[in-house]
């Protein structure tokens, strides 16, 4: 999959789930139960053991599934996921090598990043978006809110404790997507198996997704309207024509 059609699907589902379990057993099940539930995205954190073999492994098998690297650190981990076949690297930090290294090879780069320097220097480096990271310990929406509306050229990923009670807030505040990760798939349901229970968590999540988007269609049509009138009183002031 190339990096345009990658960075797209993530726009379209707007839901990144992070795979964090202590086996790759149990990374396969969370792996498949989500794609069955209309996510076809997930992020293989670098803690899971035998992460490399197991992103490699999903590309294989799973051709419908957009497989991620996550928790990487380091170029030499980068290299190792891209020879795996992850279809994008994503970090909890900001480490302009990764970011470089990853436009150099053409790969989908998500990098974490909290304070607005970070995130300039993020976007300048040529990343495709930026995982605000722990955006709930720092203001949660409200937060994404106030970064987009000074870089609102800049898509944002908000993550680190995104709840159903809070999923909508973060996409009204204007993130492009959320990464969600035990709430979306919690350890217990992993342990016991329980596929119709996260199949329900992941419809749900859509849903919020997809309902605070409906929502924020109103506001940006009176936005560009806005916009306009205030183009056409610009240009009548200095015209003089009505």
């Amino acid at each position: 999959m190339k990096k345009d059609e990658v960075c797209e699907l993530i726009r379209e589902i707007g839901i990144i789930p992070a795979i964090r379990v202590s086996s790759a057993e149990d990374a396969h099940f969370a792996c498949d139960v989500i794609a069955s539930g209309g996510i076809p995205i997930v992020e293989i954190t670098m803690t899971v053991p035998e992460a490399v073999e197991l992103i490699a492994h999903l590309v294989r098998h799973h051709e419908t599934i957009l497989v991620g690297a996550g928790t990487v650190l380091n170029t030499e981990m980068a290299s190792k996921c891209l020879d795996a076949g992850a279809h994008f690297l994503t970090s909890p930090g900001l480490n302009l090598k990764i970011v470089e290294f990853a436009a150099k090879k053409e790969i989908a780069v998500l990098p974490g990043a909290l304070t607005p320097t970070e995130v300039m220097e993020a976007w300048d480096a040529g990343s495709d978006f930026i995982k605000v990271f722990p955006c709930v310990d720092v203001g949660g929406a409200r937060y994404i809110k106030a970064l987009k509306t000074s870089l609102p050229q800049i898509p944002l990923i908000a993550a680190g404790g995104i709840t159903q009670q809070t999923a909508a807030n973060f996409i009204l505040a204007g993130a492009t997507a959320i990464g969600v990760g035990t709430e979306l798939i919690p350890a217990d349901a992993i342990a016991n198996r329980e596929r119709e229970r996260i199949r329900e968590l992941a419809h749900r999540f859509l849903g919020f997704v997809k309902d605070a988007r409906r929502r924020l269609i109103p506001q940006q049509e009176s936005s560009a309207t806005a916009k306009t009138d205030s183009w056409r009183l610009h240009k009548q002031k200095h015209t003089g024509k009505q």
